[in-house]
């Protein structure tokens, strides 16, 4: 809690400060009169004891089944940690990126262990990019350290250059047990209805009965990425590769996206062209930009579409519920903002010319056939891109690192700045959704914003940072002194590295990190709830208009009402400008930065029992024993809360 406050001076200070918007507070806890701090030493111990004793107390629940599921993810038996055992060098270090130009998954019989370039549409991949299962022995892993959900009937083998899997997908997945699909707070908008029996529907269905959202989070990136394990994913893919999962099942995406609903969305939905849509081709080298102005109705569009242009409908998620619900449980697998694109071409044809992006990119294909060709970024500047490039013609380009024909239920990954391109060939259309996220999300971008917030800090605080500068320091500094030999110089220079050296004990790194979790709360989609998170929350209550009057008025929380956040990603505590303020994605809009962010302001008093509801989760927690002073702000908390639609109840208010 003093963190909070210290950050909260800061951020007063510094550059962080930003011009917060009137919220129209409500509820009786904004009503009570702001009363001294009364947080006292014990108070802050009793958050952190309180927890670890109701941890130390739960009872085996419905969560342990989940997290005895997710830790067979790391486990010595993983197919991806023996891998990464059989990659490391004499020195016994695993070292970096040196898993070859792709990856390359297979999740079909392991007779087809890989595609030939004329079951590719004779794409011309170079021989030294996909190395064929033909391997040295003693740089391939069995399958027997697979664990048993993961291991394919017929056998696979890992190869450390080109990842061949072979698996049965959703093999070992759960049965449905649900038949909802996941709800939230919105009203429903256009979508696509889920077929029963596909892998989508399923999913959806196993999500809808996993009590944390975190897990379900991972739950939903494990079915993206199958047969490849998350964690081999994360720490050796991972803004290194480009990855292609070839899985042979047409319908493992089907019920996300359509053409279907794109010509649903068109007819019912107020679609411009520029804000929402573009229709643009790519023609002799040459990109063009069709969009005319104005609503984007079906004849203009499918006129456009048959003159040869792509498609793009820009944040699919705004007009489609399934979209919407995919991305917003993802986004807290990533900890950053999802977003997507879903793009149609026609046959026999190119919407874009070759680039990069500044996102990390998941290619998902949907209907149809497109041959993709993916490069490695030119240049060192270009790794990782900062930002997205220029198009560039045929000549700016070399081999490509992944040349391959996506089918539907295919999944393609490349990191930032991999330069890419794709057309359809064949007389057959291509549709696909990009899944993009990791948009400005990095040490730099941290940085950027904590070295000006040190800097102030330390010259308010360290005298040396106040000394002033040598008198004759421009006779020996500066671009024209740099091939220079004097001894003063040299000093200058070390005494530089001192100071910087020395800015680390002053870098607000809490409170940076604090602005940028509120950056991320503005940014994110509203959530998606379960079927239970909506019964047990202010959104399951009872109360309607019947009979000329509302009925089933006047549920109340108590102090031996048990709670929990609604769920882990949703609010975050941010000191600013001496104050404490609760900011949450419950309200957000499905278009991005639709509504300025909400927020709820902390009492002091409450401070340390907020802070023990965001830390329990999904820990059940007695609204009395929460580290309040009085009953009072116990109640007025929880209530507060509750109503806001940030908290659920373990069993439902009557």
């Amino acid at each position: 809690m003093d963190g909070l406050r210290a950050s909260a001076g800061l951020l007063r200070r510094g550059r962080l400060r930003r011009r917060r918007q009137q919220q129209p507070h409500s509820g009786s806890v904004l009503a009570l009169p702001l009363r001294p701090r009364k947080i006292r030493r014990q108070l802050r111990r009793s958050a952190s004891s309180r927890m670890a004793a109701l941890r130390a107390q739960t009872l085996p629940s419905e969560d342990s089944e989940d997290s005895r599921v997710e830790s067979t993810v790391g486990e010595p038996g993983d197919p991806m940690a023996g891998g990464a055992a059989a990659l490391l060098d004499a020195t016994g270090r695993e070292p970096h990126g040196q898993l070859g130009p792709a990856e390359l998954l297979e999740a079909s019989p392991a007779s087809r262990s890989l595609q030939t370039p004329r079951a590719l549409g004779e794409a011309q991949t170079p021989a030294a990019r996909l190395v064929e299962a033909q391997t040295p022995p003693a740089r391939l892993v069995e399958t027997s350290a697979l664990p048993a959900r993961l291991v394919p009937a017929s056998g696979s083998l890992v190869e450390t250059s080109a990842l061949l899997c072979s698996a049965q997908h959703l093999a070992a997945a759960p049965p449905s047990v649900a038949s909802a699909p996941l709800s939230g707070p919105q009203g429903e908008s256009t979508g696509g209805e889920l077929p029963w029996d596909s892998p989508l529907q399923r999913i959806l269905a196993e999500l809808n009965c996993i009590p944390s959202s975190r897990r379900r989070a991972a739950r939903l990136f494990e079915w993206l990425i199958s047969p490849m394990p998350p964690d081999h994913f994360y720490r050796r893919l991972w803004e290194r590769e480009a990855v292609l999962v070839r899985r042979q099942d047409h319908s493992y995406y089907q019920g996300l996206f359509s053409t279907a609903d794109l010509d649903s969305i068109l007819r019912s939905e107020e679609v411009q062209f520029g804000q929402h849509l573009d229709a643009a081709r790519y023609i002799n080298g040459r990109r063009e930009t069709l969009n005319p102005p104005g609503r984007a109705l079906p004849a203009a569009a499918w006129s456009l579409y048959r003159a040869g242009c792509s498609l793009r409908l820009l944040c699919p998620q705004a007009f489609s519920t399934t979209v919407w619900q995919f991305l917003a449980v993802l986004q807290e697998q990533f900890g950053s903002m999802a977003g997507s694109n879903v793009y149609l071409t026609p046959p026999n044809s190119q919407g874009f010319a070759p680039h990069y992006d500044d996102i990390e990119a998941f290619v998902l294909q949907l209907e149809g056939r497109k041959l993709w060709r993916v490069y490695r970024p030119r240049v060192p500047t270009e790794e990782l891109a900062l930002t997205s490039s220029p198009n560039f013609s045929q000549d700016d380009l070399g081999e490509p690192v992944l040349q391959t024909v996506l089918e539907p239920g295919d999944l393609l990954y490349f990191p930032r700045g991999f330069i890419h391109q794709a057309e359809c060939q064949d007389g057959v259309h291509s549709l696909h959704l990009t899944l993009s996220t990791f948009q400005r999300n990095t040490w730099g971008d941290f940085l950027e914003a904590v070295l000006p917030l040190a800097v102030q800090a330390a010259m308010e605080e360290n005298v040396e940072f106040r000394r002033g500068l040598p008198r004759d320091f421009m006779d020996y500094m500066g671009a024209q002194h740099s091939d220079s030999k004097d001894p003063r110089r040299t000093a200058f220079m070390e005494k530089v590295r001192v100071l910087v050296a020395r800015l680390g004990h002053f870098a607000p790194v809490d409170a940076v990190a604090d602005q940028r979790a509120k950056d991320f709360i503005h940014d994110s989609l509203p959530p998606v709830l379960t079927d239970r998170e909506r019964a047990l929350s202010v959104y399951g209550l009872p109360i309607r208009w019947e009979a000329g009057e509302p009925v089933n008025v006047g549920a109340q929380l108590t102090t031996e009402t048990e709670v929990h956040m609604l769920q882990d990603g949703i609010a975050r505590l941010v000191g600013e400008g001496g104050h404490l303020f609760l900011y949450y994605t419950v309200e957000n809009s499905r278009v991005y930065h639709l509504e300025e962010p909400k927020c709820l302001e902390i009492y002091p008093q409450q401070a340390d029992a907020m802070e023990l509801l965001l830390r329990s989760y999904p820990e059940f927690v007695r609204v009395g024993d929460l580290p309040c002073d009085t009953v009072e702000d116990q109640l007025s908390l929880a209530t507060m809360l509750y109503d806001k639609g940030l908290l659920l109840t373990k069993m439902p208010l009557t």
